[in-house]
């Protein structure tokens, strides 16, 4: 079974090196027959330089950049609509949930789920640094919105480490219109409503300090995005046909 792990980054020459090198290390660790795909999204510092570096000494790696910056909603759903893998996670650059946890959501597809949710909920004493208690407060108000806006039950919907089957990202990637912070919710929104089967699956977790999300500000636009996404529902603006995604055998991908 072919795997394909898209990592989303946008400015990040302090991080990226170290998680590819665990990255690449555990899968040639484990003999996996995989692809890493970092989407780059108008970094301005030396991001895509040393990308670039590493995947010219690995064969396994690309790099995908992104028409300016975009938005990390854009960048997963970029990297996912160029990967050739059965199975595809994306990943926070800051490995804030360890590579080795990847198998813990590959297991639950290959068990039958079609998107497998890191949760840092589930199970919190797995939580080896948790968050500030103001992250914390917040998220819990932004997860009670979810409930009454979406309907959506689970405990974590925003942890930077899901999975998807190759009929999950053909269903709902194509029909995905937030390319922000909210993109999360929209996209498990999408697939209960197409009814796919989504599992919340524990990981360890650590939170990585520096990060570039604002809990107020970025909280605030992220409410409004799921406001967008019930509206974009009730308006029935997520049909229409869905594109051509590249074939697993690596042939030539055809609009």
């Amino acid at each position: 079974m072919h795997y394909s792990i898209i990592i989303p980054a946008y400015n990040e020459s302090r991080r990226i090196e170290p998680t590819l090198n665990k990255v690449l290390a555990y899968l040639a660790h484990g003999g996996w027959d995989a692809e890493v795909i970092v989407v780059n999204d108008g970094s301005r510092d030396r991001t895509a330089q040393i990308i670039r570096g590493y995947a010219g000494r690995n064969p396994l790696l690309r790099l995908i950049e992104n028409p300016g910056n975009r938005g990390k909603g854009y960048s997963v759903r970029h990297g996912m609509l160029e990967a050739r893998g059965e199975i595809m996670l994306f990943s926070d650059a800051d490995l804030s949930a360890p590579i080795e946890e990847s198998e813990k959501l590959f297991a639950a597809i290959r068990a039958g789920a079609d998107v497998a949710i890191g949760s840092r909920w589930l199970q919190p004493q797995l939580q080896t640094l948790p968050q500030s208690v103001t992250r914390q407060l917040f998220g819990r108000v932004f997860n009670l919105a979810l409930r009454l806006v979406l309907g959506l039950r689970f405990k974590d919907t925003q942890c930077g480490f899901k999975a998807f089957s190759r009929r999950a990202v053909e269903t709902i990637f194509p029909l995905q219109k937030i390319e922000g912070w909210g993109f999360d919710p929209e996209l498990i929104f999408l697939a209960e409503r197409k009814g796919l089967k989504v599992v919340e699956v524990a990981v360890r977790w650590a939170h990585e300090a520096g990060g570039s999300i604002h809990p107020v500000r970025d909280g605030l636009r992220m409410l409004l995005e799921v406001l967008r996404v019930r509206c974009y529902w009730m308006a029935g603006k997520y049909s229409g046909a869905e594109p051509t995604l590249p074939p697993t055998d690596g042939s030539p991908r055809f609009n």
